[in-house]
């Protein structure tokens, strides 16, 4: 993408960039939240903390608070990553909207056909 150096630009985005990246975001909320999925279905398993000593007792009544904290965290993790996703294809479609807009702009139509505003 952008390189501030050579270009002068600050910022440098191409449609083809944003595509390409957008994917990548739905593909991992797919495996974090497969991932969260066997968390949950793993914790869930193994039950109640045992034993009788007070340093379980004491983690036993943090533990499904805290559990419950991390599967939410997670969980809106994967939100975010699918959200991500939808922004960049949002994004994407936008940009090429714009640059169709903006072409349209420097052109006029005559016969059904685009032709340049002056430069020939």
């Amino acid at each position: 993408m952008g390189d501030s150096r050579d270009s002068g630009k600050v910022l440098d985005i191409k449609t083809a960039d944003i595509k390409s990246a957008a994917p990548t975001f739905h593909e991992q909320s797919i495996k974090l939240g497969e991932a969260l999925t066997t968390l949950i279905t793993t914790l869930d398993g193994l039950g109640k903390p045992w034993g009788k000593d007070d340093a379980v007792k004491d983690f036993a009544k943090e533990y499904p608070e805290q559990q419950k904290l991390i599967e939410r965290s997670t969980g809106t993790l994967v939100l975010g990553l699918v959200s991500i996703h939808e922004a960049l294809t949002d994004m994407a479609d936008g940009h090429v909207d714009n640059e169709t807009l903006i072409a349209g702009m420097f052109t006029k139509e005559k016969n059904g056909k685009h032709e340049d505003k002056g430069h020939k």
